[in-house]
């Protein structure tokens, strides 16, 4: 079982082989590590250059930089230590093997760096998503997301908030306590109940925000959608520019979702290729079907492939936005009035404006500077955090010290959402899909 006094290790650099590998330590050892490794305890920041000797038989293990951050001014907050090697395989694994042998060290586990940081409060837990968002971008507004929230613009948000909650609560403590002392403030009706109404009103404005960092994260989801030889698969391989999708003249070809992502001006566009809908006694295609009526579904837009103008009954299938996309004009030549687009995924024409099409459907503002919700955990939270506050305010003949617990509630599923009350299993969750060595 891991424990917390133990210094821990790992290679927090890209795969091996690469120019330069570092290895990066962390706890009470780190000087003492340096000291056998390098020869030498750097001063704190600054760059050292050594050769690296094996701690135990004195074994040369590679040459290079060395570094130290005392703690608690490091990521960590405990003491820091990176060693700057080369980048072979068989340096680093010697390196590796070194460190293991030391007393008192270990392999970290995935996410440990910086759920050690999270635990010392280096950080919370909006900004520990924001680093591992940041590591995992694909696109600008995604790499711009996530460093508005790892540098700290939903925390500082979240805890004002939580922090007027407090005081809300304190005030309605005082007015119970001490209701005969001259120095506590005025009526909490006039201080406590008009703040919560405020709060109720800011908190569902952030909600009410079209889910804008939810898309940029996940990406905007675009189902390929309708009857079996619409050109779906065709049409997904294309804006791919790679086969993905087979493609044959045999009906109903597809029988899963193929999903397949692409950055449209900075932004991440997922497309989802689904079975063509009809009727089918056919168990396998009839469960094709059936995923492909929930991918439509759960999308942010459908596209409607077809050749034939669609008919009500059809189009009442999808619950979401919808564009109708007339396929095949290489063949027929012809454009009709009843779609949206007509395009031809063997020749090309009208992809570009289908594209330009999405484009415009995607078009979001700048993010906030507060910050948006860029996950469901946090719109949960932030909904109940609402509901107890709303209730709160219209517990008006119920006594004081009912509509104060609804505020206590309120309070912790926002200190869910950054970490500051037992969110042990989330802790879990949320640090294992770190690699190892962040």
């Amino acid at each position: 079982m891991p424990t917390r006094n133990e210094t821990i290790f790992a290679l927090s650099s890209g795969d091996l082989p690469s120019g330069v590998a570092i290895v990066r330590i962390s706890g009470d050892q780190v000087d003492s590590a340096m000291k056998r490794i390098s020869g030498v305890v750097p001063s704190a920041r600054s760059m050292t250059y050594s050769e690296f000797k094996d701690p135990i038989s004195g074994d040369p293990l590679d040459r290079g930089l060395c570094v130290r951050f005392p703690g608690p001014n490091s990521f960590t907050g405990e003491d820091v230590g990176e060693f700057h090697l080369h980048g072979g395989i068989a340096v680093v694994e010697g390196f590796i093997r070194s460190l293991s042998a030391m007393n008192g060290f270990r392999l970290a586990e995935a996410g440990e760096f910086t759920r050690r940081a999270f635990e010392n409060g280096k950080l919370d837990l909006t900004e520990v998503e924001g680093i591992g968002d940041l590591i995992d971008a694909e696109t600008e507004e995604q790499k711009k997301l996530a460093l508005r929230q790892a540098g700290g613009s939903l925390r500082k948000l979240y805890e004002q908030w939580r922090e007027r909650i407090v005081r809300c609560r304190a005030l309605i403590e005082a007015e119970l306590d001490f209701s005969d002392e001259d120095d506590v403030p005025g009526s909490v009706s006039d201080q406590v109940w008009v703040d919560v109404q405020q709060l109720c009103s800011e908190i569902s404005n952030h909600l009410a925000d079209d889910r804008v960092g939810e898309i940029i994260r996940d990406g905007f989801q675009v189902s390929l959608a309708g009857k079996p030889n619409a050109g779906k698969s065709s049409l997904l391989n294309v804006l791919a520019r790679r086969d993905i999708a087979i493609v044959t003249e045999q009906a109903g070809t597809t029988r899963d979702v193929l999903e397949v992502p692409l950055d449209i001006d900075g932004m991440k566009v997922v497309l989802k290729d689904t079975a063509g809908l009809r009727e089918t006694t056919d168990l396998v295609e009839s469960e094709g079907i059936r995923r492909a009526k929930l991918a439509m579904n759960s999308s942010d837009l459908v596209l409607w492939l077809t050749e034939d103008e669609p008919t009500d009954k059809e189009l009442g299938q999808v619950d979401v936005p919808i564009v109708i996309v007339q396929t095949k004009t290489d063949l027929t030549g012809e454009q009709h009035d009843w779609a949206a687009i007509s395009i031809s995924a063997k020749t090309g024409v009208g992809v570009e404006q289908l594209i330009d099409s999405i484009r415009n459907r995607i078009e979001i503002n700048s993010v906030s500077e507060s910050g948006v919700i860029s996950r469901k955990r946090h719109r949960d939270n932030l909904r109940l955090c609402f509901e107890q506050l709303n209730r709160s305010v219209e517990m008006e003949t119920y006594p004081i010290e009912l509509r104060s617990e609804e505020l206590r509630k309120a309070g912790d599923h926002i200190g869910r959402i950054t970490g500051k009350v037992d969110v042990e299993d989330l802790l879990d969750v949320v640090f294992s899909s770190f690699c190892i060595g962040k």
